[in-house]
Parts: structure tokens; sequence; C-alpha cells
């Protein structure tokens, strides 16, 4: 998770309400009691961003 937040600059209640929206990727099963996220998702996750001022109110 701390990678996760890292990578992202979410906090861990962002990630897992985005999560639950459907707007971050879905953790996968690692084990009977752990699971995580993928790197590949989290990567695709930060390059589909939007980023933040991009173009919004340019002429």
């Amino acid at each position: 998770m701390s990678k996760v937040i890292q990578l992202t600059g979410l906090s861990r209640s962002s990630i897992y309400r985005l999560e639950a929206l459907g707007l971050f990727p879905a953790r996968i099963k690692l084990s009977a009691s752990a699971s995580g996220w993928r790197s590949e998702d989290i990567q695709a996750w930060i390059m589909a961003r939007p980023l933040a001022g991009a173009e919004k109110g340019k002429k």
C-alpha cells in the first residue's frame, strides 16, 4: 500500500474510495490473507489520468 500511495499521491482512504467507485484498479488476491495491485495496472491508471489543470480554460 505504501508504494501505491507514493506512486499515486493519494491517501489510503482515497484509494479505497476510488476503488469502490470503480475509478481505480481493483486489487487482486495474492494469498489467503493478502491482496494488492499489479504495478502494470497502477502505471496504466496513472498514465490515463489527465494532468491537473492541463488544457483547462486554455484558449
